[in-house]
C-alpha cells in the first residue's frame, strides 16, 4: 500500500517510499548532533535513527558535564510516519529543513531532559561518499552533510539545569547501509590479525568559516577518505574552499591511544598554506550512552528492544571499570582549535585508531603511545 511520502515528488526507485531499493538489512538513516561550550565542560549529543528493514526507531541524548556522562536512550518498533521523529520521550523536530531545527527529551531527570534549539550559521554541504569493506563484503556504503551553527535552549542533566546560550553546534546526518541490530553471523570475512583503521571526523565552527575533515587511513596508512574543505555563511557568496591532503600529527597520552593534541598541515588550490592545532577538551565515548557498541551487552543501534523501550545511564569516566568500554571504541572529543595562529573555533575531534596503523607506531592492537 502507499506510504504517506508518496504524495511527495521525492522518490529515487521505481518502488514505494515505504521500501528502499536494496534489501540490505543494514539500510539505515539517522543524524548526530553535537553541543559543546567554549571551555568544554558541557559536552552534548542527540542521535536518532531509522533503519526500515529491522523495524526499529531509536534515539539518544547524552551529556557531559566534567567527568560525568549522563544519557537517556530509546527505542521501538518504526512507526509509518516517518516524518514524525520522535521515540519514547525524545523527539526531533525539523522546524525549518537545513536551517533550524529542536531537540526535545522530556523523560525521566535521571537521565538527560532538554528544549535545544539548533540554528544553522553556515549551508549544509556533501561529505564524500563513504564505502568500507572487509574482505570482498562491503560492510558500509553512507553518504552524508555536515553543518554547523549555533544551539540555544536548556539541559538538565544529573538534576542540574545548563542554560545554552549560542554555544557550537556541529553535526551530521547520513543514510545507506551499516552494521546495525544484532552483529552479522561470523564468517569468513572477520577482522583478521594486523587488521586495523585509523579515522578522523573533525566538524570545527570558527566566527567567519567552519572547518570539516573526513579522514580514514588503512593499517599502513593508505588514506582511503580524504575530505577536506572551509565553508562560508551563505550570505557571503563565497564557494567551498578545498583544502589538498592534509598532513596530521596526532599526540596521544602516553600508554594509551588518546589524543590529547594534533596539528594539521593544509594547502589551498591556490597554493598557500594553513595551519590548524587542536587540543582536546574532554570525551564523550560513543559506546556509553550513545549506542555506538555493535554486538556488545545491552542497546546498540537498530538492536530491537522490544515495541517501547526507555532506559537512562550514568557513567563516571574516572572509573576504572569504565575506562576499558570508553578507551576501546570511537571517542567524540570536545575540541579547542586555532586556524593560522590567529582564528579560535570549537568543535569535535572525533578520533579512532583500531587495531594496525603503522605511521601512528602501532604495530598491532597491543600497542600504545610511548
Amino acid at each position: 500500500m502507499p506510504h504517506p511520502l508518496d504524495e511527495y515528488p521525492i522518490h529515487q526507485a521505481p518502488v514505494s517510499m515505504r521500501y528502499f531499493a536494496t534489501s540490505d538489512r543494514n539500510v539505515y538513516d539517522r543524524c548526530i548532533m553535537h553541543l559543546v561550550s567554549d571551555d568544554g565542560t558541557l559536552q552534548f549529543a542527540h542521535g536518532l535513527g531509522v533503519y526500515p528493514h529491522l523495524g526499529v526507531i531509536d534515539a539518544y541524548v547524552t551529556a557531559r558535564t566534567g567527568d560525568l556522562l549522563h544519557s537517556t536512550r530509546a527505542s521501538g518498533a518504526l512507526p509509518d510516519n516517518r516524518l514524525e521523529q520522535q521515540v519514547g520521550p525524545i523527539r526531533l523536530e525539523v522546524v525549518e529543513p537545513l536551517r533550524e531545527l529542536r531537540v526535545i527529551s522530556d523523560g525521566s531527570a535521571d537521565g538527560v531532559q532538554c528544549d535545544l534549539t539548533f540554528t544553522a550559521a553556515f549551508p549544509a554541504i556533501d561529505e564524500a561518499l563513504h564505502k568500507r569493506r572487509r574482505g570482498n563484503h562491503l560492510i558500509l556504503e553512507g553518504c552524508r552533510f555536515a553543518q554547523s551553527g549555533w544551539w540555544n535552549g536548556t539541559v538538565t542533566a544529573g538534576g542540574v539545569d545548563h542554560v545554552v546560550r549560542d554555544h557550537t553546534g556541529v553535526r551530521d546526518r547520513s543514510w545507506g547501509t551499516r552494521p546495525s541490530g544484532q552483529a552479522d553471523p561470523v564468517g569468513r570475512w572477520t577482522p583478521q590479525p594486523g587488521e586495523g583503521s585509523w579515522w578522523c571526523w573533525i566538524p570545527l565552527r570558527f566566527d567567519d568559516f567552519f572547518l570539516m575533515f573526513v579522514l580514514e587511513e588503512d593499517p599502513d596508512g593508505f588514506r582511503t577518505i580524504n575530505d577536506a574543505y572551509r565553508a562560508w555563511p551563505e550570505a557571503s557568496g563565497r564557494p567551498v574552499e578545498q583544502f589538498g591532503f592534509p598532513e596530521v600529527q596526532i599526540t596521544y597520552r602516553s600508554g594509551t591511544r588518546y589524543p590529547v593534541h594534533a596539528e594539521l598541515a593544509l594547502r589551498s588550490r591556490d597554493g598557500s598554506t594553513h595551519s590548524l592545532v587542536i587540543d582536546t577538551q574532554g570525551p564523550m565515548p560513543l559506546a556509553l550512552g550513545c549506542g555506538y557498541n555493535l554486538g556488545g551487552e545491552g542497546w546498540a543501534h537498530g538492536k530491537w528492544m522490544g515495541e517501547s523501550w526507555v532506559d537512562t545511564e550514568r557513567h563516571d569516566l574516572t572509573d576504572p571499570s569504565v575506562t576499558p568500554r570508553a578507551t576501546h571504541g570511537m571517542i567524540d572529543h570536545a575540541a579547542r582549535a586555532v586556524f593560522d595562529g590567529e582564528h579560535v573555533g570549537f568543535g569535535i575531534f572525533e578520533h579512532g585508531a583500531f587495531g594496525t596503523h603503522r605511521p601512528s607506531g602501532f604495530t598491532d592492537h597491543t600497542v600504545m603511545a610511548p
